[in-house]
């Protein structure tokens, strides 16, 4: 009875071990260029992201009536081996606040991330 118990037990550790060690996906940060809105109990909201390929963005809420050209300028990278977003926020009265962001999802019509306290993020592509 002991043996059956110990391979039992041996097979339910290398299960866990096999399942517990997946890839972390990789994801294309040439897909995050582009018009994003925020995603709010499965449609749009007001928020916007646009991130243009160099490197530079700006962020605005249409609920605040406040447009694209009058959003937040930042400035964005991403790094593909650890799929880390950070945006650099430039402040109207000068200064800059960094935030940093795990990519959870992307592809050509979702960006999902979550921030350091879990928060999570969602936004869908924008059709120009």
């Amino acid at each position: 009875m002991k043996i059956k118990s110990l391979m039992f037990a041996l097979v339910a550790v290398g299960c866990m071990m096999l399942t517990g060690c997946k890839d972390d996906p990789v994801f294309d940060g040439d897909l995050i260029v582009g018009k994003w809105v925020a995603e709010v109990n499965g449609s749009a909201g007001t928020e916007y992201y646009r991130y243009d390929a160099d490197g530079t963005g700006v962020t605005w809420d249409t609920g605040d009536d406040v447009h694209e050209e009058e959003g937040q300028p930042y400035t964005w990278s991403f790094d593909q081996s650890t799929s880390r977003l950070t945006l650099i926020h430039q402040m109207e009265m000068g200064g800059v606040v960094p935030k940093s962001y795990t990519v959870t999802a992307l592809d050509e019509q979702r960006l999902e991330y979550k921030d350091n306290s879990s928060q999570k993020f969602a936004y869908i592509r924008v059709s120009e």
